[in-house]
């Protein structure tokens, strides 16, 4: 297993963010193996003992992500000051503490990505890294086609600009219809925002892949982790998947 320079591996660690972690290792404050570090480029392993101001820190936990199907009906966050159900409720009693890689409305479902790790989950949220995200879409409403088009280009609402979105028309059911949208960006009620301006009304929302990860069959509710092999095969751009 590589090793990692020490000030990004204690920022890994929660110490601190990297660059008051390389003030740290300035002010003689950290220790590798009761040794004084004295550089932030120091590379250390995952044997080696780190100490600040002589107390020693808490094993790396390995980088761990699980694909959610969120059921609609859930909000995603900790706790709701009005009382209504929250993912972190219903998720399985034996996983360790998680957090989410971005967030699905009240209302929408499908996959949510969960991580033990932070910076896994700023990686993936960053707009630097342009992830695809996939949704299934049913709207009630006449779809015009060349208006799905257009949004290829992107469009401003209300002020605020939409990156470019993907729509496919996937098939019609009377009054209603299935598309595909495909978009990078994710902004708050966004799909929800750009129908209504092409007057139609989503009534059933679903995210069904977010970069490489997919919802595939996953029962909804059910909890998968993601293999360790497979996370280092799918991001190979993050450095702290390796330590997975």
């Amino acid at each position: 297993m590589e090793k990692q320079r020490i000030a990004k591996v204690l920022a890994r660690m929660g110490v601190a963010s990297r660059r008051e972690c390389e003030r740290l290792i300035a002010d003689r404050r950290i220790t590798v193996n009761g040794a004084l570090v004295t550089h932030p480029a120091t590379l250390v392993g995952p044997d080696d003992s780190l100490a600040l101001d002589g107390r020693w820190l808490a094993a790396r936990e390995p980088v761990r992500l699980w694909r959610y199907h969120k059921p609609a009906g859930l909000l995603t966050t900790a706790r709701d000051p009005q009382g209504r159900p929250t993912i972190f409720a219903h998720l399985p009693k034996n996983l360790p503490r998680v957090i989410s890689v971005g967030r699905l409305d009240y209302d929408t479902e499908g996959l949510l990505l969960l991580t033990n790790d932070g910076a896994l989950a700023r990686y993936l949220e960053h707009p630097a890294q342009a992830l695809v995200r996939i949704y299934r879409v049913r709207v009630h409403g006449p779809v015009d086609t060349a208006a799905l088009a257009t949004l290829a280009d992107g469009v401003t609402l209300e002020g605020l600009h939409y990156r470019p979105i993907e729509a496919h028309l996937d098939r019609r059911i009377g009054s209603n219809a299935w598309l595909t949208l495909s978009l990078r960006e994710g902004k708050n009620r966004e799909i929800r925002r750009v129908m209504q301006a092409l007057r139609l009304q989503v009534t059933r929302l679903i995210r069904v892949a977010y970069g490489p990860f997919e919802l595939a069959r996953l029962p909804r509710g059910a909890v998968a982790e993601v293999a360790p092999d497979d996370l280092r095969r799918l991001l190979p751009d993050f450095g702290p998947a390796s330590r997975a």
